[in-house]
C-alpha cells in the first residue's frame, strides 16, 4: 500500500478573519467541478474531494491521494482556499 506524500485537508467556509463564505453553494460548486458521470448516468462527486460540514460550517474535504492520481486538480483545489483566504484544516476528514 502506497502513502500520499501530499497532506489530506478539509477547507472550511469561514475567511482566516471568520467572515462566512459566499455565495452559500461554494462546496457543492467547487466538488462538482471534479465531478464526473458515473456508468448509471448521474453525476458523481469524486472519491477525493467531497463537501462536507465542519463545526457547523460548508466545508470541502480533499484526500491527499487526489494528488497522485491529479496534481493538477490537488493544486487547483488548494489554490481556490488559498486566494479565497479560506480556513485550512490538515488531517483526515471529520466526521460527517
Amino acid at each position: 500500500m502506497t502513502t500520499s506524500s501530499h497532506a489530506s485537508f478539509t477547507i472550511v467556509g469561514l475567511t482566516t478573519a471568520g467572515k462566512k463564505f459566499r455565495p452559500s453553494d461554494w462546496a457543492e460548486r467547487l466538488c462538482g467541478v471534479l465531478s464526473a458521470f458515473g456508468a448509471e448516468k448521474r453525476m458523481k462527486y469524486s472519491p477525493y474531494v467531497g463537501p462536507r460540514s465542519y463545526k457547523g460550517e460548508k466545508a470541502v474535504f480533499v484526500d491527499g491521494r487526489l494528488y497522485e492520481v491529479e496534481p493538477m486538480a490537488y493544486r487547483f483545489v488548494l489554490n481556490f482556499a488559498q486566494d479565497n483566504d479560506l480556513q485550512l484544516i490538515e488531517g483526515p476528514s471529520p466526521a460527517r
